[in-house]
């Protein structure tokens, strides 16, 4: 997949915004995505009838940290909104970065420590890995799937990076 990706310089930011990526959207059963995926990467939740966690742990693959407060837990776009709106996203319409930004078929979402989510931004593999590396090469495939699934493309440094993440697995 990752030779598939189109080699291509990262385009403008120009118009970006997180508003044109509706996200934490409606996922049935009273939950919204952010909620979803707390309760599918967590161990032992419980929720309330408003589907919001009130017991539970959840083990952040990026720093292997553990917490036990939904609030501790960032839900990562493992290609970052801002990302993909760089690799193709900004000529999508609407439905579509909606789907990017909602995605649970494919390895688009994660939860993770808020403060290496926050510390991640928008960054793509050439400028931020997770600090666990074991966790490269599932990170690398991850994203990889992503960018494959949504035909985005991948600047030369970000591919090189790739490349040796997966030299890992």
């Amino acid at each position: 997949m990752l030779t598939g990706l189109t080699e291509k310089a990262e385009g403008s930011m120009d118009g970006y915004s997180r508003e044109k990526f509706p996200h934490w959207t409606d996922q049935g059963g009273g939950c919204n995505t952010r909620e979803a995926v707390l309760k599918r990467d967590g161990e032992g939740v419980e929720t309330g009838s408003d589907c919001y966690p009130t017991k539970g742990s959840w083990t952040s693959p990026y720093d292997g940290a553990t917490w036990t407060k939904p609030a501790d837990v960032d839900i990562d776009h493992v290609v970052p909104l801002a990302e993909a709106w760089r690799s193709g996203a900004a000529s999508w319409n609407q439905d579509r970065r909606q789907e990017l930004a909602n995605n649970l078929k494919i390895a688009q979402l994660i939860a993770v420590t808020d403060n290496v989510n926050q510390e991640k931004g928008d960054k793509d593999p050439a400028a931020w890995m997770p600090s666990r590396a074991g966790y490269h090469c599932q990170y690398a495939r991850m994203w990889i799937w992503v960018k494959d699934t949504y035909g985005m493309t991948a600047d030369a440094p970000e591919k090189a990076a790739l490349k040796k993440a997966l030299a890992t697995c």
